[in-house]
């Protein structure tokens, strides 16, 4: 137990409501949780653990949120709950048939230097929708490794666990400027995460 505990690293997972987050943990965590009330508020958190690597994580789903500007008490606590693990790993969890959704909440902790990673969720039902978004080119504007996953089938679950261990810190001004239709790519100069090149 002590070299166990002597690995442990922490991901906090983000969203906004509904997208498939809470499914996406039980996945990675085999749905054995502990669940808590934040202190001072009735709001739940879930903690669970996975092993990557012969690494083990802490994984903590944080309550649903839109913003990183609380609105209401739920994300006060997601709020609280980041500023209390700052430099800890951020895994923002994206609704693959609504991506431009999440995207303003995964620029603000971007934006606030957390090393991060991408779970582009809800795969298989933008395959359903005959919706086109590419994982690729998504890492290649954030600079941050984006996995695609279905928490319902689990596809991608095993790639994301793997990839935990990529996440990174990117430059919010190289994004903005990429967005803006600029030429600075704000893509990390090693490896950012696997889409299929073959190189990990």
């Amino acid at each position: 137990m002590a070299e166990k505990n002597k690995k442990m690293k922490k991901i906090l997972m983000v969203g906004n409501p509904n997208v498939g987050k809470s499914a996406l943990f039980n996945r990675l965590t085999g749905g054995e949780a502990i669940v808590s009330n934040y202190p001072g508020t009735t709001v739940d958190y879930t903690k669970g653990e996975f092993a990557s690597g012969g690494v083990f994580y802490e994984v903590t789903d944080v309550p649903g949120t839109y913003s990183l500007e609380p609105r209401d008490g739920a994300e006060e606590v997601a709020v609280s709950i980041l500023e209390k693990e700052k430099g800890e790993v951020v895994m923002i969890v994206l609704d693959a048939t609504r991506v431009e959704r999440g995207l303003y909440l995964a620029l603000e902790v971007i934006e606030r230097g957390y090393p991060a990673i991408i779970a582009l969720n809800m795969i298989d039902e933008a395959h359903d929708k005959e919706i086109s978004v590419s994982a690729g080119e998504l890492q290649r504007l954030l600079g941050v490794p984006v996995v695609a996953t279905s928490a319902v089938s689990g596809e991608g679950i095993k790639d994301l666990a793997m990839m935990v261990r990529k996440a990174c810190v990117t430059d919010i001004s190289r994004i903005k400027a990429a967005l803006e239709g600029g030429n600075e790519d704000p893509a990390p100069s090693g490896c950012g995460g696997c889409t299929g090149c073959g190189g990990c």
